[in-house]
């Protein structure tokens, strides 16, 4: 009985978690998708390509491992700090906010 009521609490609490998460706007919500457009044609499509044999194909793929706003701006992140870039963190905005738009369509 008690496992059950404990069970019960804790899905209570992950379906809260879940609803506040979903009222988040996304981490990138003030980037500007224009620019990112430039920054991805610059520095990303290219290397995309090369890797994929098509640029798109790392976002449209089936088993693509970018599943929220939260992993989208993470990556972006991520590929900045490997590639050394040295985009700024408003530009890594601008950059998810570009490809939330064009590929992912994250609910906002």
């Amino acid at each position: 009985m008690k496992l059950a009521i404990a069970l019960a609490g804790a899905a209570a609490l992950l379906s809260i978690a879940a609803a506040v998460c979903a009222q988040q706007p996304a981490p990138y919500a003030k980037g500007n998708p224009e620019q990112g457009r430039a920054i991805v044609d610059k520095d990303c499509n290219g290397c995309h390509a090369r890797q994929f044999g098509d640029k798109d194909r790392i976002y449209t793929r089936a088993d693509r491992r970018v599943k929220t706003p939260a992993q989208l701006r993470a990556q972006v992140a991520y590929c900045n700090s490997q590639l050394g870039t040295g985009y700024f963190p408003e530009e890594e905005d601008d950059v998810a906010a570009w490809l939330d738009q064009r590929y992912y369509h994250f609910a906002k």
